[in-house]
C-alpha cells in the first residue's frame, strides 16, 4: 500500500511536469525601445531638446550627473520558444548641453561626427 501511493505521486508529478508549456506567459518589455534608424539620426553637438525629439526622454537620468543620459531596453521572454531575454542600452554624454559622445549596443551612422549646422 505504501509503494502504491509513492508510485501514484511520482507518476502524477511526471505528467504535470510535461504540462509546463501549456501555460501562456507574456513577454515583459521595459524601458525605451530604440529603433536603429532613430539612433542613426544622432549627431555630435545636438542639443538635449533635439535628442529628446529623435529618441524620446531617457528612462534614467543620473541624479548626480545631469550630463549623462541612459536609454535602457530590456525584454524578459515569458516562454523560451519565443527567443532569449535581451538587454540593449545607449549612453549619451553631454558637454555644455550638447552631445559629446555616445556609447552602447547600437551602431552610430557614418555622419555622427558631422554636426547638423554644417
Amino acid at each position: 500500500m505504501k509503494y502504491k501511493s509513492i508510485i501514484v505521486a511520482v507518476v502524477t508529478t511526471l505528467f504535470l511536469s510535461g504540462c509546463t508549456d501549456w501555460i501562456y506567459r507574456i513577454d515583459v518589455p521595459q524601458g525605451n525601445f530604440l529603433q536603429e534608424k532613430s539612433v542613426k539620426q544622432l549627431r555630435i553637438k545636438m542639443t538635449k531638446e533635439q535628442v529628446i525629439y529623435v529618441l524620446g526622454r531617457p528612462v534614467v537620468q543620473d541624479s548626480f550627473d545631469h550630463d549623462t543620459w541612459y536609454y535602457v531596453y530590456e525584454m524578459k521572454r515569458g516562454m523560451s520558444k519565443r527567443g532569449e531575454d535581451f538587454r540593449k542600452e545607449l549612453i549619451i554624454h553631454f558637454e555644455d548641453e550638447k552631445v559629446a559622445s555616445v556609447t552602447g549596443d547600437f551602431e552610430l551612422s557614418e555622419d555622427f561626427n558631422t554636426p547638423l549646422d554644417q
